[in-house]
């Protein structure tokens, strides 16, 4: 089988999309005879540095990422690799593309639902706007043969959208990379924090969806005696005495040392699909604070973590307070536990494997796939 993915989610500070594709090439390559294609926007044609397919894309967005130009020049790059089945990341002209190259070539086309896009767009822009999405989101989606929902969540999102062919297939984690033996015990000396400062982190993308304000506000509340590494890149942050601003880590290994070296991570998003960090910081040997709202609830399970109510400031203040006067390191433990019997990449590999397999099946048994599309 020859699988191509493509998508315009692939950047220099990237990070969940990117690392499941990255996570997906490799194990492919080492467990299966499976030949895998990554088409994404770069700054030049050909090959990259891990064996992406670069598209030259000029227009560069203020997150790093690239806004494909030219569909048609997608649509025959696809078409001229001759997979045998397309999965596409995102909703974006990309996506369109491969639906051209899927209708070309006869073969089956899968999404996979990386961002709720439809909640985005009403909490940035307005209600109308959110429903002009869904409708947009259900012009392609509504076309693909199978659409991947990462969690029960995002799959319940996609039913109210009106997209009735899901699967529920959670992204892994690479345990031997986030691992509690990455933890270092000179993390706090090399930011210049005391041995009893309690420190905690978040990593990811600076975005509104993040509900960041919510999460410096707690700890203005919760005062000196907490520090919170905020890892990664996007919307400038304002300052405040106990947040320390980490640039993005292309290095995995650099971030694990900075998940397993903190008390716990913690998250004040409301609307993740999925929530790969979590699973990082969990496979790390730390607990999670996080919102009890999106896909959290289903990752972070009792006893590897504590639940708050979105979006307040108070409650997330007070949820951390709570941890830390539970064991936290046999959170921890049991967090890592957890990640390694349902998360690890071979776990979910084979799962998403057999998957595709089922759709191939259907797909050459279903010869009139495009007929009412």
């Amino acid at each position: 089988m020859h699988l191509l993915d493509a998508t315009m989610l692939y950047a220099p500070a990237s990070g969940g999309v990117a690392r499941y594709l990255q996570e997906k090439r490799d194990w492919l390559r080492r467990h299966t005879a499976v030949r895998h294609t990554l088409l994404v926007p770069g700054p030049r044609e050909g090959a990259g540095d891990r064996g992406e397919t670069y598209i030259r894309t000029w227009l560069v967005l203020s997150s790093g990422y690239r806004w494909p130009m030219g569909g048609p020049s997608w649509t025959r790059a696809i078409v001229a690799k001759r997979p045998d089945l397309i999965e596409i990341g995102d909703t974006g002209p990309v996506g369109w593309a491969a639906l051209r190259a899927a209708r070309m070539l006869d073969v089956p086309l899968i999404a996979f639902c990386h961002s709720d896009v439809v909640r985005i767009a009403g909490e940035r822009l307005h209600r109308s706007a959110a429903a002009a999405v869904k409708q947009y989101v259900r012009m392609l989606y509504g076309r693909c043969d199978l659409v991947i929902a990462p969690s029960a969540y995002t799959r319940d999102r996609l039913a109210r959208w009106g997209i009735a062919r899901t699967a529920v297939r959670p992204l892994g984690v690479d345990l031997r990379t986030f691992t509690p033996r990455a933890r270092d015990g000179s993390l706090r000396r090399d930011f210049g924090l005391a041995r009893s400062t309690r420190v905690l982190a978040y990593a990811g993308r600076f975005a509104p969806e993040k509900n960041l304000d919510v999460l410096l506000d707690a700890f203005r509340k919760l005062g000196p005696r907490y520090q919170l590494l905020l890892v990664g890149t996007g919307a400038p942050i304002r300052a405040q005495a106990n947040v320390t601003v980490i640039p993005f880590l292309h290095s995995s290994a650099e971030l694990a040392r900075v998940l397993a070296s903190c008390d716990a991570f913690v998250h004040a998003g409301d609307q993740e699909t999925f929530g790969l960090i979590l699973l990082e910081a969990m496979a790390s040997g730390r607990a999670v604070i996080a919102p009890d709202a999106g896909a959290a609830p289903e990752i972070v399970v009792p006893g590897a973590g504590i639940l708050v109510p979105p979006r307040d400031a108070d409650a997330l203040a007070a949820g951390i307070e709570a941890f830390y006067a539970q064991d936290i390191d046999a959170m921890g433990r049991y967090a890592r536990a957890h990640v390694e019997a349902a998360y690890g990449w071979d776990t979910v590999m084979r799962s998403l494997l057999a998957l595709y397999k089922d759709v191939r099946r259907y797909a050459a048994s279903n010869l009139r796939r495009y007929a009412t599309s």
